[in-house]
């Protein structure tokens, strides 16, 4: 911390504490990304802090710790909602009661059930004075896998796909080693390090074999999962061979043989069994049903990494939110080759873009592509 850094407006404060709260994204989850930062009345820095990992302090008390008695009577911007409940640490709520608090700027309150407001009401209780809503939609942003699954009771869904200038991501006969550059393919492994779950279909595990690691390993170790309708998945594979090292579970249907689940059980490998009631993929596994129990496992970052088949369906059923696409300078050709995205797909174009707050960054050779899914009706 600086001791005399000076902010020059509450807004300053405010980004400040977002940057914070950004350096928990990977190590927070299930908890959501918070910062905060507590100043004086003419906005010089006393204290900041941000949520570092799940079951630690949270953004508050880090902020509380470091001003010390200096935190009476001055002002804390955070950027979600102070807790109000007892989890693995205390109410931050009470925390800022007891240290004197005079005013709580906070840039969007939180929509947990266990908060909801509550932590603003006990703070207004009090007798502290409090603001909501500075720079509320970049606050939105940051949470946004995290209020999806505590609202929805749905993990927030990346798809991640690399493919040529043609749109291919593979040839007509399943080639598809490598068609992006080492940089894009860095780029995915500091991706899945920060991830809850890898998942594939049952055809991209067969074809490629896959870790579906993130080397170097990042701040998570992510689950990796099958989509198998048929539990067809290899004890031999890499995946079920390195099942010691990160789980691997595979999601098929009712319909799959009992031999195959209890082989890959043997194997140290879980199996969950979802059945489909739509007459279009009744023998496949219903995917939002997997979803939602991810969901409740406090699974908050899936990426779907294919093939496109899986994205497809995840496509069709509105379940993708957020793309990671790498694009390479090379043309494939050919009607059979694969496309990333299969399924019934759109019938119109959209009138609008379905890409939002989207970046484009180069890559030596390759363009990347991330943004926000918004799906039309």
């Amino acid at each position: 911390m600086d001791p005399i850094r000076v902010f020059y407006s509450p807004e300053e404060v405010m980004h400040r504490a977002l940057e914070l709260a950004r350096r928990g994204t990977g190590s927070v989850e299930p908890n959501p990304a918070v910062g905060s930062i507590i100043v004086d009345h003419s906005l010089k820095l006393i204290g900041e802090g941000y949520h570092q990992q799940c079951g630690g302090p949270h953004a508050e008390i880090h902020a509380l710790n470091m001003a010390g008695e200096q935190s009476q009577g001055k002002t804390i911007y955070v950027t979600l909602e102070p807790c109000c409940h007892q989890g693995k640490t205390g109410p931050c709520s009470q925390a800022l009661i007891r240290a004197g608090i005079k005013k709580a700027v906070i840039a969007m309150r939180d929509p947990a059930p266990h908060v909801d407001g509550g932590g603003i009401e006990e703070l207004k209780q009090a007798g502290i004075e409090v603001e909501v809503g500075l720079l509320e939609s970049e606050a939105q942003a940051l949470v946004r896998p995290f209020v999806k699954r505590v609202t929805q009771g749905l993990p927030w869904i990346h798809a991640k796909w690399a493919m040529t200038l043609d749109g291919k991501i593979a040839t007509r006969t399943g080639h598809s080693q490598w068609i992006s550059n080492p940089r894009s393919r860095e780029r995915v492994h500091e991706l899945r390090g920060r991830m809850d779950a890898i998942m594939v279909g049952q055809r991209t595990a067969a074809a490629d074999d896959p870790l579906l690691t993130a080397r170097p390993p990042g701040k998570r170790i992510p689950a990796r999962i099958v989509i198998d309708s048929q539990a067809r998945l290899s004890v031999q594979s890499q995946l079920v061979q390195t099942v010691a090292e990160a789980p691997v579970i595979v999601v098929a249907h009712p319909s799959a043989s009992q031999k195959k689940i209890l082989q890959l059980e043997q194997a140290g490998v879980e199996v969950l069994q979802f059945s489909n009631s739509t007459s279009e993929n009744e023998s496949q596994p219903n995917l939002r049903l997997c979803m939602q129990e991810l969901a409740r496992r406090d699974m908050t970052n899936i990426l779907v990494e294919g093939g496109g088949s899986l994205l497809g369906s995840c496509f069709d059923q509105r379940l993708i939110d957020e793309v990671h696409v790498f694009i390479a300078p090379k043309i494939i050709g050919g009607a059979e080759a694969v496309t990333p995205i299969a399924g019934k797909g759109l019938e119109m174009i959209p009138e609008l873009h379905n890409l939002q707050d989207y970046q484009i960054q180069q890559l030596d050779s390759d363009i990347y592509v991330n943004g926000r899914l918004e799906h039309h009706t």
